[in-house]
């Protein structure tokens, strides 16, 4: 049934109403440290040279969000205005799709900034193989040898844990789905240990074996 442009427009605005409600369910009650000191190595040149540090929070993969109903409003698909509305009608992945997709992201942010000076590039990267393409793989590999981090984590005995918190969903298209994502890293060195948080723009793809990350940026960098 075509819609009317009124009944467009209300759609629309429950559409962004209900995507901001979905972030805010996957991610909880959110946790917030410091400002980023020193990250792990990233997916580009720009992330590499600012990943060298990272905090850990708590935060824990979501439950699946659950279908968003609405009492009146335009409708959709033969929905009656008074019916239920799944707004998973509307979007380019599926509840179950956007569950796995946030599982995959937390997993992913907690190895991302977990390593210790004494592990070998191969190693470190291959603690992600089943959270990333084999493309990015290769990329957080060469990103984790190059040269001046490698240098600086074994100089200063860096060793570093991280978890993240999903604080929004970005942006998503057909097969891809970027997440707004605070991962947080506490980082020992020969000076003591500090703990920071870095806000990333983290994009999923759909594969074969499930939703992986193909890439990560600075959140006010990267990923728009």
């Amino acid at each position: 049934m075509e819609l009317s442009t009124g009944q467009q427009r209300a759609l629309f605005v429950v559409v962004v109403i209900l995507l901001a409600g979905l972030g805010i369910y996957l991610v909880g009650p959110a946790r917030h440290h410091g400002p980023p000191a020193s990250a792990p190595p990233s997916a580009s040149t720009s992330a590499a040279a600012a990943a060298t540090s990272a905090p850990p929070s708590t935060v824990q993969p979501t439950s699946s969000p659950a279908p968003v109903s609405s009492a009146g409003g335009a409708s959709a698909g033969g929905a009656s205005a008074a019916g239920n509305v799944n707004i998973y009608n509307w979007l380019p992945f599926t509840q179950q799709d956007l569950t796995q997709a946030s599982q995959a992201t937390l997993a992913f942010a907690a190895d991302y900034g977990t390593y210790s000076y004494t592990e070998t590039p191969t190693v470190y990267a291959d603690k992600m193989a089943n959270l990333v393409t084999a493309e990015f793989a290769a990329t957080l590999k060469a990103d984790y040898a190059a040269a001046g981090f490698a240098a600086q984590r074994s100089a200063q005995k860096q060793l570093s844990s991280s978890s993240g918190g999903i604080a929004s969903i970005r942006s998503f298209a057909s097969g891809s789905i970027t997440f707004v994502v605070n991962i947080a890293q506490k980082l020992t060195t020969t000076k003591g240990s500090t703990t920071t948080t870095t806000q990333y723009a983290v994009t999923l793809v759909s594969a074969a074996g499930g939703w992986q990350v193909n890439d990560i940026e600075y959140a006010n960098a990267g990923n728009s």
